[in-house]
């Protein structure tokens, strides 16, 4: 898999030609589903996504890192008529990623990602699309990503629903900095090149002060710290996005560990502003 290609330029140039639709009201989320197969786990570009986000070599293929993969098909449909708004407006609010097995470099998998479900937000409309990743005829690595799109009066659906906030105290566990270009490279290994998230002339053009860096590399950073050091087999992993990491940026892990993983927050160090939530579960190590 190549970090940016032509493809995934032209893909992200016809979602940027959606500008026009409006944040109109629908009464159901149209069907639609997209399918990428033979796709590789290529070990150059894990590499540069590990070394980005602060995973080891040991941890093998981090969970977040197959919504990567997934990532081509979702602006296929952001730029597609399926899709009643427009890619611009919208906000990663949520991500669950469910891991069943280990992924492997080299291993040769279909991508599939579908619309799922509508819901109520107190800023607009809630829209959910659902991944899955097949390694042969078995089901490894499943997603459901959370976007609102903003300004939708009288949005439908169930209320959505906040994560809560962790049951026990949590501590510092750590601390880490996000460079001014940090946005700029994980957009180049991920294809996310959202101008929110590369320049800060890109990003006022959209309203924000300064770059933000991705809620899945703010996500993925985190998680380099509370995984295990070996390989992981089968997780889950549900994070809220709260408000968003100006670049640059130094920020903390906050963090309450149990046998079943970790609750966490990602805080800026001197704010303490709340950027990211979430709940980690881990059901044991994957086989070496």
């Amino acid at each position: 898999m190549k970090a940016v290609d032509f493809e995934s330029l032209s893909r992200y140039a016809r979602v940027l030609g959606t500008i026009r639709k409006k944040p109109g009201r629908v009464e159901t989320l149209p069907s639609a589903s997209y399918v990428d197969r033979e796709v590789s786990i290529d070990g150059d570009h894990l590499s540069r996504y590990a070394a980005l986000c602060g995973f080891s070599a040991d941890q093998g293929v981090p969970l977040t890192y197959p919504q990567l993969l997934t990532f081509p098909l979702a602006l296929e449909y952001m730029a597609s008529d399926a899709s009643p708004w427009s890619g611009l407006g919208t906000v990663h609010l949520a991500s669950d990623i469910r891991q069943f097995q280990a992924l492997n470099i080299g291993d040769r998998v279909t991508v599939e990602l579908c619309t799922g479900t509508l819901m109520a937000h107190r800023r607009g409309q809630v829209f959910t699309l659902e991944s899955r990743i097949m390694r042969g005829a078995q089901e490894v690595w499943a997603s459901t990503q959370s976007l609102l799109r903003i300004g939708v009066q009288d949005p439908q659906g169930d209320p959505y629903r906040a994560l809560p906030g962790a049951s026990e105290p949590l501590a510092l566990s750590a601390t880490f900095k996000a460079g001014s270009n940090t946005g700029r490279r994980y957009g180049l290994v991920s294809g996310d090149l959202n101008p929110i998230h590369l320049t800060a002339v890109s990003a006022k053009l959209f309203g924000f002060r300064r770059a933000i860096a991705h809620g899945m590399w703010t996500k993925a950073r985190a998680l380099a710290e509370l995984l295990p050091s070996g390989r992981t087999d089968t997780a889950e992993v549900k994070v809220e996005f709260k408000s968003p990491l100006f670049l640059p940026a130094k920020a903390a892990l906050w963090a309450s560990r149990d046998e079943s993983g970790s609750s966490f927050e990602v805080r800026g160090d001197a704010s303490q502003t709340t950027h990211l939530r979430g709940r980690l579960k881990l059901q044991g190590p994957g086989p070496a």
